[in-house]
């Protein structure tokens, strides 16, 4: 059966706080050339490690070799209802070499249910980092307790959380230190936030920060002119939409929440004709990749007190099915979108991109194993019935609820059972038996199926397939999605959760970080 919404009786009472968290707009250029005070000599600086701030695409390709990447994000908890939001998007996609697309979820923790985090994971997803309780210029506690909280909790492991974003893209020169330190690979909290027909463009392919940040160095003090020196470390950009007014007219985060051209109402025929217009300035110059970057709780049909019409939503499929029309157009999460900038190659040899194939785990299914696959899961995970925000989770419910200062509590262990076992640094989440604590498989016997298909001879054909239909006649009836099925049976009612955040805890033991240090 579906998953069930957890808390479904709260989320009108949650609605004010949750849509107060959706921050990410901009409202006009948040860099310029003189404050950048940007050099880089490629010369030294060479992928795959290091990568200079470039509007051309990466190793010298030329862009009409280069594919169009699209980027969709998420942002915040994980709940059925938020990935129902994204699967009415995605679920019904392909790309080119015939995978559905993939995304990334930057993922804070109260209100998630971390049995749909190791799901989603294992469907293929990129799960990354977004603080434990939403705060924005977030201390290493905040940080490095969601990693901690994630990898035991969720499953997911250390060295598969590699990426962050900043509540209310809110962060300073030491958020980028500790990330760095922490061993994560990119952030993506800063903005392109100017065309790219403007000279001045600062659409920059993913860079490194060995010589400084080239982006948001009008607003985030102690940043670029070379600074902060972090080798290695990459900022993904989060390339903005812009409406008639150009650089006046930037639209980041949930695009479709903004009015148009200066007015005063939401019109969804204007944004999908300046998204269109970003998207094709970007196609038709250097191929910058473009971003999807949304709160799902605006585009959710199944969330009590949130407004959204079926217009808005045929509308953002109109975008993506319009975009999949044209040749070599991918959407894509950061970390294949990194994983190809780093190791570049032309449209013709994108089949060769292991990044961007298809890997399913080969798990049978009549087995019983707690691991992130619906169907091998049914009637074994565990339910944390905590009064403010309860879960389920595979790997056993902690004693109390996880915090900054406390990640990782000790687990509650029910009479008459064993305690659960957290995911090994050696096995994989879909092949690990948390309930049994074994890898049901071996390094060489763990089968992943990979279902790609050819992009096409010399990458001819290299379009994707979307929903068909249009905008104009949203109000017909269309091809459903695929809501993202599970087996969760409800939980219980009259649960009231607690509308206060949790704060920021005192100094995180180090412990929990020793596998990814």
């Amino acid at each position: 059966m579906r998953f069930t919404t957890v808390l479904p009786f709260t989320l009108l009472a949650l609605t004010p706080i949750l849509v107060f968290a959706q921050d990410g707009g901009i409202d006009g250029a948040t860099t310029s050339v003189e404050a950048a005070g940007y050099s880089c000599d490629p010369s030294k600086c060479k992928l795959p490690d290091c990568n200079c701030a470039s509007t051309s695409p990466p190793g010298g390709i030329k862009p009409s070799d280069t594919p169009q990447f699209i980027v969709f994000t998420a942002d915040d908890a994980i709940q059925s209802y938020t990935l129902d939001a994204v699967n009415q998007f995605l679920a019904h996609r392909k790309n080119p070499n015939g995978c559905a697309p993939k995304m990334t979820y930057f993922t804070s923790l109260n209100y998630t249910n971390y049995t749909l985090v190791t799901d989603w994971f294992v469907a293929g997803n990129e799960i990354a980092d977004h603080t434990m309780t939403h705060v924005g210029t977030p201390s290493a506690e905040e940080i490095n307790g969601n990693l901690i909280a994630l990898n035991s909790l969720a499953g997911i492991p250390l060295s598969s959380i590699t990426g962050f974003r900043a509540p209310f893209l809110s962060y300073n020169a030491d958020t980028l230190k500790n990330l760095a330190a922490a061993r994560f690979t990119y952030d993506s909290s800063a903005a392109a936030s100017i065309p790219v027909t403007d000279p001045d463009t600062d659409a920059y392919w993913p860079y490194t920060l060995d010589n400084g940040m080239a982006n948001n160095c009008l607003t985030v003090p102690g940043t670029c002119k070379g600074e902060p020196k972090l080798p290695g470390f990459w900022e993904i950009p989060m390339y903005a939409f812009f409406d008639n007014r150009g650089v006046a007219g930037p639209h980041l985060m949930d695009p479709w929440l903004d009015a148009a051209n200066g007015g005063t109402r939401v019109n969804d025929s204007a944004t999908l004709d300046y998204m269109k217009n970003t998207f094709t300035a970007h196609y038709n110059n250097n191929r910058q990749p473009i971003g999807l970057y949304t709160h799902p709780i605006h585009v959710s049909s199944t969330y009590p007190g949130v407004d959204v019409t079926r217009g808005r939503i045929a509308m953002i499929n109109a975008f993506l099915d319009w975009a999949q029309e044209q040749q070599n157009v991918w959407i894509v999460s950061n970390e294949q979108l990194l994983a190809w900038v780093r190791n570049p190659v032309p449209v013709s040899e994108l089949g060769n991109v292991a990044a961007l194939r298809c890997s399913t785990p080969q798990v049978d299914a009549s087995l019983k194993i707690c691991n992130g696959i619906p169907q091998n899961e049914q009637g074994i995970l565990s339910h944390c019935a905590f009064s403010d925000f309860p879960f389920y989770t595979c790997y056993g419910c902690p004693e109390v609820q996880p915090s900054p200062n406390n990640p990782n509590p000790a687990q509650q262990v029910p009479e008459g059972q064993n305690a659960r076992f957290r995911l090994p640094a050696n096995c994989s989440t879909p092949f690990w038996d948390p309930i049994d604590g074994k890898c049901i498989c071996t390094s060489s016997t763990c089968a992943f199926a990979d279902d790609s298909r050819p992009i096409g001879p010399n990458g001819a054909n290299l379009t994707g397939g979307g929903l068909g239909g249009s905008f104009e006649n949203a109000s017909a009836s269309q091809s459903p999605y695929i809501p993202f099925n599970g087996d969760l049976p409800s939980l219980p009612k009259g649960v009231w959760p607690s509308v206060l955040l949790a704060c920021t805890g005192a100094l995180l033991g180090s412990l929990g970080l020793v596998a990814r240090l």
